[in-house]
């Protein structure tokens, strides 16, 4: 755990900084907003940042966002200043925590970060060759390609190598490809100088750089333009990097972990995806099943959610009845362990009583069916009703009409979840993400709005 307290030391700050350095955090301190950014562009890193809330705190989160630096942030300040709370929590500070500090809260919030990136759950038996696997190629610093189905939890696997690798001690850097358009991709990976082009205001150290020493995750790899992939190519094979505006190459040592919820072999096949870069990645590839392959991990998966839920949201911590276990394993999961995740945070919310039961479980794509049936099940009268409905569905309409209606109700489906919908129609989530802006320009409502998310695992 890397923490960066921003802020004079000379006081409870400071005691906030002793008491994480006993927790096991590497605590880095810094004075002010302006010199904690700079520190921050130039690669110094942090999983967690504490700020005193006497600083510009709004101006602070709005420049690590205009900077594309995701660091969680968390005010600080004397417990009966509740105005200056206020407004830090307004501002996007994550929590408010009191001084003097107390060490149980500051073990908390760091505990917090720390699993929301370490927990990772493998009981199934379709689990242990992946995690043999992992044993023995993890101490190495070859490539590894993790994939599967969106939301089957490949950023949480990265992080578990990761912990498992003679580099664990040192940053592990992640990286969304399919998140960040692709003019600002190549600063996010290879950073930039000063003056490059419109917009950077200061030096600013890469992702590449940030990992030096430890493992860079590039995740989502297949949305990567092929210009970029180029220049990613020639970074694996020399390790050394140029950043934009830059005249001296740069030497990084990392390990590197891409993952995809593609084919890989079918997108160098059809010319998006280079196949040298395929290789180069490539050599380790871990197949991470679907959360309904993996039948008895959903009950202590369901679990651990419901206890990181109730404590979040200060609830009681209510066991699953019995019931509501056997709904959980009934269901399909189409979004994985990530739809899981989302079921028990509204579990928790909802749930009356002692136990949580099956009311309190609401549960997406039940009319789905879990698989097409075969084409000898179904019956030629049925089929050919199915047709003329169709048919008649969509005779008079253009091409552009039935298309629109098509990704907008498949983004419904998914409750706007742009990487899950792009994945179930079959294209880029950046052709999906240009047919949004499309049909926002056009004044049409898009399902989640303009806003781009993060695609986990």
């Amino acid at each position: 755990m890397r923490l960066l307290i921003v802020g004079r030391l000379d006081g409870p700050l400071g005691t906030a900084g002793r008491i994480a350095t006993q927790r096991g955090a590497k605590v880095a301190h810094i004075d002010s907003v302006a010199g904690a950014l700079n520190a921050l562009r130039n690669g110094q890193g942090a999983d967690l940042t504490m700020c005193d809330v006497s600083l510009d705190i709004a101006q602070f989160i709005d420049s690590l966002k205009s900077e594309r630096i995701n660091i969680p942030v968390v005010a600080c300040g004397i417990g009966a200043d509740a105005g200056a709370a206020v407004r830090a929590i307004r501002a996007g500070a994550k929590e408010f925590v009191p001084l003097p500090p107390d060490a149980d809260l500051i073990a908390a919030v760091l505990q917090a970060v720390a699993e929301e990136d370490q927990t990772f759950i493998a009981q199934d038996a379709s689990m242990q060759p992946l995690l043999q696997m992992i044993d023995r190629v993890g101490s190495s610093d070859a490539s590894i390609l993790v994939t599967g189905e969106s939301g089957t939890g490949k950023e949480v696997m990265a992080r578990y190598i990761h912990r498992k690798s003679r580099r664990a001690a040192a940053n592990f850097v992640s990286v969304n490809c399919a998140a960040i358009p692709d003019n600002l991709l190549e600063s996010e990976l290879f950073g930039h100088e000063k003056g490059s082009f419109t917009g950077a205001i200061a030096r600013r150290i890469g992702k590449f750089e940030e990992a030096n020493g430890g493992t860079l995750l590039l995740d989502e790899i297949s949305e990567m333009d092929s210009r970029l992939q180029a220049k990613l190519l020639r970074a694996i094979q020399e390790r050394e990097i140029d950043r934009v505006g830059g005249t001296q190459p740069i030497r990084v040592d990392i390990r590197l972990i891409a993952t995809s919820n593609r084919n890989l072999e079918e997108e160098v096949k059809a010319k998006r995806f280079r196949e040298d870069l395929y290789f180069r990645l490539n050599v380790v590839n871990l197949v991470l099943p679907p959360l309904r392959k993996r039948v008895t991990d959903i009950i202590p998966l369901a679990k651990h959610f419901a206890g990181k839920y109730s404590k979040a949201n200060g609830l009681p911590d209510r066991p699953l009845s019995p019931a509501a276990m056997a709904a959980l394993q009934a269901h399909h999961w189409r979004g994985n362990v990530r739809e899981l995740e989302n079921a028990m945070h509204r579990a928790v919310l909802l749930a009356e009583g002692d136990k949580i039961e099956p009311d309190a479980i609401m549960l997406t794509g039940q009319n789905l069916a879990p698989e097409a049936p075969a084409a000898a099940e179904v019956q030629p009268q049925a089929t050919g009703r199915a047709i003329a409905s169709v048919m008649g569905s969509l005779v008079g309409r253009t091409v552009a009409d039935v298309e629109r209606d098509l990704i907008i109700d498949t983004l419904s489906h998914c409750l706007g979840n742009r990487t899950h919908a792009a994945n179930i129609l079959g294209i880029s989530i950046r052709t999906l993400r240009n047919k949004l802006k499309q049909y926002n320009d056009e004044g049409i409502s898009v399902p989640g709005g303009a806003n781009e998310e993060r695609a986990v695992g």
